[in-house]
């Protein structure tokens, strides 16, 4: 084999173009699909690295020792290596469309102050009015905004990249503090929350529903309120969105996930999908449709991922209208999150959508916001009452320790299998005096380690080595080796515990 001496350029060509392309509002509507589209390859292992690590679900074939599931079993057990796949795949496409958005706001010149923490719009020349300009920026900087929000959660401190880099200058950059991550969420979602639509739900154009508006930005900017214990900014950005933007319950739990009913009244934001061969079906159906099921579930058989937990699914009381949404049961004992699950004509081409907020998350985290109050009770038995049960009195809720406890049931059972579980359990030992993620995962360890971790690892790891696997330092991931490796100008720190 031989090759010529010449030096390869890193920068590609069809990058050249970008400072050339934009130039209409047609142009920027394109590329801000191309920035939608790209949050679904980070979902492909999000419900591994979160719903997987809670008590919610587990590895649907714990005896396998496959390396796919393997690679399950490390994340379920918090063992996972600092070159696991998932972890990497999932960091490296969320990054990649970071640096989608940060190009087609460079080229809006939208910018980021870090000093200030304040997203600013500067001149430009080009040919769109200033609405337009706002409007393409605020639902680009939330996507940004989501991104890091999701990584500063999984990862700790991660590289703050707000603007378009060279390959060089990449390696320049090092790990950044939580702070500082947090500092451009907020300027991101501020700018979003004050430059979005603030159309009510029912004006929404049916061509717009699903995009992010100025409702959407107040409720994740309320999200990342309640993560940073700030409470008290989270409130008013919740009643303005309960008294102003028309999103509400619906009255049937299961219509909220029907794929025939995608981007209703409930759904706030929402990671779309569309079958038909297109190429941008889902694959949630016959990724989490029970393992040999055949063509009884979905056609193409079900791998059996993200396994429903017998706790959860114990959790659920017999009146409780959710449970049938939520969790499918096959051959009697073969449970599988059916509210993902929709008809198939072509394996791996689903209609299901992924919702990410919907309006009963305001309601529980201005619950959550408010503290014991008539209040917040009442906003919680809105969801108790639409799933069936009777509402809680203040006598069930008499200390705080009850009521975060009623709270942080009403949570699961709600969003069960919708990678909101986690998170909710990484901030509960910071945001309130009920359990964090540590003891909650010790306990479900206890739970299910008769039945569970049977052949793999082997030896069969103890009851109290499989509980000590899971501390303070596991509750983050690792930063991907191949980012510390590949960067001989900085050494990037790894992350304590790996």
């Amino acid at each position: 084999m031989v090759s010529c001496n010449k030096n390869i350029d890193l920068f590609p060509q069809s990058n050249i173009t970008t400072a050339n392309y934009y130039n209409t509002i047609g142009d920027f509507q394109i590329a801000l699909t191309g920035c939608y589209n790209g949050l679904r390859a980070p979902l492909l292992e999000e419900w591994k690295l979160t719903e997987l690590r809670s008590d919610n679900t587990d590895l649907g074939n714990p005896s396998s020792k496959s390396v796919p599931n393997r690679d399950l079993s490390d994340l379920d057990m918090f063992i996972p290596n600092v070159s696991h796949q998932g972890i990497y795949n999932y960091w490296i496409s969320s990054y990649f469309n970071v640096r989608n958005v940060n190009v087609m706001l460079d080229s809006l010149n939208i910018n980021y102050d870090q000093t200030s923490g304040t997203v600013n719009m500067g001149s430009s020349d080009l040919n769109i009015s200033v609405a337009d300009k706002k409007s393409v920026a605020s639902e680009a900087c939330f996507i940004r905004a989501y991104h890091y929000f999701n990584l500063v959660r999984l990862f700790g401190g991660v590289f703050l990249v707000h603007e378009p880099l060279s390959p060089f200058d990449a390696t320049s950059v090092n790990r950044t503090s939580v702070n500082e991550i947090y500092k451009l969420i907020i300027a991101d979602l501020q700018y979003a929350a004050n430059n979005g639509s603030t159309s009510k739900y029912a004006d929404i154009p049916a061509t717009s529903l699903g995009r992010v508006n100025a409702w959407t930005a107040k409720a994740l900017l309320a999200k990342v309120y309640l993560t940073l214990d700030r409470k008290a900014d989270a409130i008013p950005l919740l009643n303005d969105i309960i008294a102003n933007s028309g999103y509400g319950l619906l009255p049937n739990y299961s219509d909220i996930f029907s794929y025939t009913n995608e981007v209703n009244k409930e759904i706030m934001f929402v990671i779309r999908y569309k079958a038909g061969g297109l190429g941008l079906g889902s694959p949630w159906p016959n990724n989490f449709a029970p393992l040999l099921s055949g063509s009884a579930v979905v056609i193409g058989d079900g791998q059996g991922y993200n396994t429903p937990t017998a706790e959860i699914n114990n959790l659920y009381t017999a009146t409780d209208l959710r449970k049938a949404t939520n969790i499918g049961v096959y051959a009697t004992t073969k449970l599988y999150p059916k509210k993902f699950i929709s008809p198939l004509s072509i394996v791996n081409d689903g209609e299901t959508d992924w919702i990410v907020i919907r309006y009963s998350d305001v309601l529980l985290m201005l619950a959550e916001a408010q503290g014991n109050t008539a209040s917040s009770l009442a906003l919680i038995n809105q969801t108790r009452v639409r799933a069936g049960l009777t509402p809680l009195l203040a006598t069930d809720v008499a200390t705080t320790a009850n009521f975060e406890k009623e709270l942080v049931k009403e949570r699961r059972l709600e969003f069960a299998f919708e990678n909101v579980r986690w998170f909710d359990m990484l901030r509960y030992n910071k945001t309130m005096t009920t359990q964090g993620a540590v003891a909650l995962i010790q306990a479900h360890y206890a739970t299910i380690y008769s039945v569970q971790y049977v052949q793999y690892p082997s030896p069969r790891a103890t009851l109290a080595q499989l509980q000590a696997y899971v501390n303070e330092n596991k509750l983050l991931l690792p930063i991907p080796q191949r980012e510390i490796d590949n960067n001989t100008t900085l050494v990037i720190p790894q992350n304590p515990g790996y």
